[in-house]
């Protein structure tokens, strides 16, 4: 019985942002318990690589659309084009997103800084983060809630529920390397609490909504960064990407079939302190 509560088989799942540092493990990770993949990213064919490799390599089938989460017509064709190839959607993870890339000016202000941070970049970040996570619920989730069922998973961010530590920013010369800007924390805080909203909303017609917090993964930052970020985590380390797919898992299955409303918070137990 232990292992049937995580199966996803027979399940279509779509993951938005499946070409990024996680999505690919999204996808992989679903596919694995058996779900059929429907690969969404900016880039059309290198979507469609990417799930011809995931049907090659774990037997699933596999399909790739572009898709700009922040226009409404083309998420409303990424939902044609998955029913059309696929089916039905049980399980929806809205995971595309982006952050700030900064570049530092060693003779000027530390980047990032928020008195002048860029209204257009602030602007960007909520429209694609934010706004593109209630399109891509507004129209795959309502055609769950039509057929009164689907899980419906949510990537925000320990940066929704806790501010950025500035300090981990500080180089080992003690400058500041650059601030954590306003943007993602707050449009990652609005995922949450759009979370909340739709798992009220459509508890009552069987589609779940919840959030999956990752806390930093270790992406090719700066050594002083990294050392100073595992120092502040209990567990002693940051993320691997690999680190999410149970999570991803119980959320997506029947595991957590009374869980809804949720955020499952996987951080190595930064927020913990």
């Amino acid at each position: 019985m232990g292992r049937a509560l995580f199966s996803l088989d027979g399940s279509v799942a779509v993951v938005t942002g499946a070409l990024g540092l996680l999505g690919r493990h999204h996808c992989a990770a679903l596919a694995e318990a058996g779900a059929h993949i429907a690969v969404a990213d900016l880039d059309g064919a290198r979507a469609a690589a990417f799930a011809a490799d995931l049907e090659q390599s774990l037997g699933t089938r596999a399909v790739g659309h572009r898709v700009d989460v922040t226009d409404a017509t083309s998420v409303a064709a990424l939902g044609r084009f998955v029913e059309d190839n696929l089916g039905p959607v049980d399980v929806l993870v809205n995971n595309a997103a982006i952050d700030d890339r900064f570049v530092a000016d060693p003779l000027g202000d530390p980047p990032g800084r928020f008195e002048q941070y860029d209204l257009g970049r602030w602007r960007a970040m909520v429209d694609a983060n934010l706004t593109g996570t209630f399109l891509v619920c507004q129209v795959i989730g309502s055609a769950m809630a039509r057929r009164r069922r689907g899980s419906i998973i949510n990537v925000a961010s320990t940066y929704g529920i806790v501010a950025p530590d500035q300090s981990l920013y500080i180089q080992d010369d003690g400058t500041q390397a650059f601030f954590k800007g306003p943007a993602y924390p707050a449009s990652k805080g609005g995922v949450v609490s759009f979370t909340r909203f739709l798992a009220t909303y459509w508890g009552p017609r069987g589609v779940r909504v919840n959030a999956l917090l990752p806390g930093g993964v270790k992406n090719g930052q700066d050594p002083f960064f990294i050392t100073k970020y595992a120092q502040r985590t209990p567990l002693g380390r940051m993320a691997e990407p690999i680190d999410y797919k149970g999570a991803l898992v119980f959320l997506a299955s029947d595991a957590s079939s009374y869980m809804t409303g949720a955020n499952l918070v996987v951080d190595g137990g930064w927020t913990a302190w």
